[in-house]
């Protein structure tokens, strides 16, 4: 995975309409050119956090930057997204709860083999608490970049209820585990979470 700036994604995004292509001739990646797929997959993520809004449809779809009209529209936009993240988040934990993920560890934790029909599940998990991360990030950056101080305070609360929802799931996720277990659960957890205002994609 990768870090990828929600800042800098937002500077290659003209105020007006901006069609793909130009989004890709304009935004690099360490002095090169995005993978299409890269580029595609990072801006579905932008728009699902709130960041762009895409118009229209296949070749004539376009991206603008998108500003949410209300505080209360931002806010539950954002709550919005929490309680989905919460809901697939809680759904993956049940089934893992007194269970074992992994049925062999090997020594150096480089391979692994889930117990029958949780390799699914596991992947689910991730992905939201990735979804969660994600979207914390998010939130940081747009307290440091908003002049908006009803906004702050609002946004402030939610990081709070992601953070105590996160730290709650993992003592669920850790608890009761064998060392192995635990050591590779905390790696996968830690790798999924990226920089203040920056995805991981």
């Amino acid at each position: 995975m990768q870090m990828i700036s929600i800042n800098y994604i937002l500077e290659c995004i003209n105020d007006e309409k901006n069609y793909f292509g130009d989004i890709w001739a304009n935004c690099l990646n360490n002095k090169k050119r995005f993978n299409r797929s890269k580029l595609k997959e990072i801006l579905k993520k932008m728009e699902e956090l709130g960041h762009i809004k895409k118009h229209g449809y296949k070749n004539d779809a376009y991206y603008v930057k998108h500003y949410h009209y209300s505080l209360e529209e931002h806010v539950g936009f954002i709550n919005n997204l929490i309680f989905t993240y919460e809901s697939g988040i809680t759904t993956s934990l049940k089934n893992f709860e007194n269970k074992k993920i992994f049925s062999d560890i090997s020594k150096d934790l480089t391979a692994r083999k889930f117990n029958k029909n949780t390799k699914t599940n596991y992947e689910s998990l991730l992905t939201n608490m990735t979804n969660m991360f994600e979207l914390a990030s998010s939130i940081l950056w747009t307290i440091e970049n908003t002049d908006d101080d009803e906004l702050k305070k609002e946004l402030k609360n939610c990081f709070k209820q992601i953070n105590e929802f996160m730290d709650e799931t993992n003592q669920r996720l850790l608890e009761g585990r064998k060392t192995n277990e635990r050591i590779l659960l905390q790696k996968d957890f830690s790798s999924k979470i990226p920089k203040a205002g920056h995805l991981k994609i």
